[in-house]
């Protein structure tokens, strides 16, 4: 062999060398974005509309604690449409999501989007509303819905002195099931004391013909949600407290209580009540702690809301998933019967506020910055 040649082949093997260092000091370093992937929460996210302060409070709450958490997140909304709805599940399936969380516009209608994705292997969450009639829904994160629609009734009752006041009930829409939960705590509540003559209801005929009956099967609720459903709509709600203030005599106003579902369609009928001249004074129930409605209630517009903090739920939906994804189970406190089976529930706790404890829960707990509001 010619010493040229020697020297060429030396040269090759010393290059071989390293080549080949360079690709093991490089492996580590190409693991990295796998070890970053497996960190990922394969989590997506469904909220029925970006049309209301609550759920756009949710979407930010989310986003925050999931970012925080170091965990990324697709959150999609279905703007009312159960048609969309499902196409926003159908597209988070296909991204190769493990754990779906949904707030299902219409609680039915939902049932085949969860069906969908548990068929893919997918554990599904069903957030704050119940997804109703199938057996695809893992678990249910929600506040207590009943407890809601309680301290809402037990407010008014609070307040009431005397027999004979104006009762007027206003409910959420029918396809949630929450409607029915929240309409459910505030009858418990109210019914003993419609029957003692405390409150006499003015604006539905179902409701008067059920008034003696301390316990309303679902049908029945239905009958009366019929009559004075919201449909979560604040234009639906300023309509029909229109309607009813219409049809309604001097006698039946004066200091009126109202049982409003939400903050939304508190404001609403608050609104409407408040220009009528044969209202005297009234008390006006509603949920989330909207910004808006904080603001009405320091001004005297609304009377209370029924605070859920969000971040709370929010942490346990985050919890639930995380477990999931791990091959745990959640802890559940209780179960809620969907019609097919009873699902695991993961319940928060709610606060009632009001003008004399807005500050010290609302704000002094960080959820709320002071520079929001006036008058405080």
């Amino acid at each position: 062999m010619s010493k040229k040649f020697s020297s060429i082949l030396a040269i090759l093997v010393v290059f071989a060398m390293l080549l080949s260092a360079c690709k093991t000091a490089a492996t580590p370093e190409a693991a990295e974005p796998a070890a970053e992937e497996e960190t990922a929460l394969a989590v997506g996210i469904v909220l029925p509309t970006k049309d209301e302060p609550r759920w756009i409070q949710d979407e930010t709450r989310f986003t925050d604690a999931l970012t925080a958490a170091g965990y990324n997140v697709e959150i999609l909304f279905s703007q009312g449409d159960s048609a969309k709805e499902k196409a926003n599940v159908e597209s988070l399936i296909s991204k190769g999501v493990k754990v779906l969380i949904i707030c299902p516009q219409d609680g039915t209608a939902a049932a085949a989007a969860a069906e969908e994705a548990h068929a893919a292997g997918v554990k599904v969450i069903s957030y704050d509303r119940l997804i109703r009639d199938t057996d695809a829904v893992d678990y249910y994160v929600t506040f207590d819905s009943i407890a809601v629609g309680a301290q809402q009734a037990q407010y008014l009752v609070d307040h009431a002195t005397g027999t004979g006041n104006p009762l007027y009930l206003y409910a959420g829409a029918a396809s949630d099931n929450n409607a029915f939960l929240f309409f459910e705590g505030a009858w418990n509540v109210l019914q003993p004391k419609i029957a003692d003559g405390t409150f006499v209801i003015k604006n539905s005929s179902e409701a008067v013909a059920l008034q003696d009956k301390a316990t309303l099967t679902r049908e029945e609720m239905s009958k009366i949600i019929g009559q004075v459903t919201t449909n979560w709509d604040f234009a639906v709600a300023k309509n029909l407290a229109e309607a009813n203030l219409t049809a309604a005599t001097t006698a039946d106003k004066g200091n009126v209580f109202i049982l409003a579902p939400n903050d939304g369609t508190a404001r609403s009928i608050a609104d409407v009540f408040a220009v009528d001249p044969d209202v005297t004074s009234y008390y006006v129930t509603g949920q989330d702690a909207e910004q808006a409605s904080v603001q009405y209630i320091i001004d005297g517009k609304q009377s209370m809301t029924v605070w859920k903090d969000v971040r709370t739920l929010v942490s346990d939906a985050i919890a639930a998933a995380v477990a999931l994804l791990k091959g745990e189970e959640p802890a559940s406190r209780g179960s809620y019967n969907n019609g097919v089976i009873d699902v695991p529930a993961i319940q928060s706790n709610v606060t009632t506020v009001d003008k004399a404890n807005v500050k010290e829960t609302l704000i002094d707990s960080g959820y709320y910055d002071a520079s929001l509001f006036t008058g405080l």
